[in-house]
């Protein structure tokens, strides 16, 4: 019985043996991985607010748009609908010229009115540059505010686009954002609807002349220029003059030596 105890211990020594082995050549465990966190998806809108705050000097417009709470209105309609929106954002020097008589001023008219005025300067579809094109062949143009005297006449000539009001005439100076949905053009003026200001429009004051060239003069009798015209004239006639008498005494003087030789010859 003693030769089976003696294999039985053999065999749990070579299984020990081949258990640490393996355990001395196995790879370390692979350390977890931990992936890093995705970025966060961009938003599909376009924040009209950032983008006013930022594209240009708007302030004047954002101002007006958020305290007549206008703002919410395109922004729900560039977000929420299929149709966009486009918008004509007056730089802040034209608000200052309201300012300037015979324009009217934003400061007399009523809260309702002042959101009016906000929503005319918006229409209630995606209009991209080219499209002005057909637009114009559309005149009279509804915009946010409503039709008829609350609407826009486009022209479209050579790509040159503007646009007319009754109060206001101006044109689109630049495309401060134009991808569908959202397009906003800056414009040169603060458009005035004839539904507040009234159809009676004033004449507004014709631009300034450029200045006319002044006429060339001919030079006075007494002036410095004809005083040296004429002395110089002077000058060559005295000297033509005195050019004359020399060549007449030269002659005179060839007479008489010819006359005395004729006079020797003779004696």
């Amino acid at each position: 019985m003693e030769f089976p105890s003696k294999l039985v211990l053999l065999f749990l020594i070579a299984i020990l043996s081949s258990t640490q082995s393996q355990s001395a050549t196995s790879p370390p465990a692979p350390v977890p991985f931990s992936p890093a966190p995705a970025p966060a998806p961009t938003s599909p809108y376009v924040n009209l607010t950032d983008l006013l705050s930022v594209a240009g000097p708007f302030h004047e417009f954002l101002g007006y748009l958020q305290s007549t709470k206008v703002i919410d209105t395109f922004q729900n309609q560039a977000n929420n609908t299929h149709q966009g929106i486009t918008l004509f954002v007056p730089k802040d020097s034209a608000f200052r010229a309201l300012n300037k008589p015979p324009l009217p001023s934003l400061s007399n008219v009523s809260a309702d009115q002042l959101k009016q005025i906000m929503l005319f300067h918006a229409l209630p579809r995606f209009y991209s540059l080219a499209d002005f094109d057909k637009l114009s062949q559309k005149n009279p143009v509804s915009t946010f505010a409503g039709s008829g005297q609350f609407a826009l006449n486009f022209t479209y000539t050579n790509g040159l686009i503007r646009i007319d009001s009754g109060w206001s005439q101006t044109k689109l100076s630049s495309a401060v954002h134009s991808t569908n949905p959202v397009a906003i053009y800056q414009v040169d003026k603060v458009l005035l609807p004839e539904a507040v200001f009234g159809a009676d429009i004033p004449p507004m004051p014709a631009p300034a002349p450029a200045p006319e060239k002044a006429a060339s003069q001919a030079p006075d009798a007494d002036s410095p220029s004809a005083d040296a015209t004429s002395g110089k004239g002077g000058k060559g006639s005295g000297d033509s003059t005195s050019s004359a008498g020399s060549a007449g005494l030269g002659l005179l003087s060839k007479l008489v030596v010819a006359c005395g030789g004729v006079m020797m010859l003779l004696l």
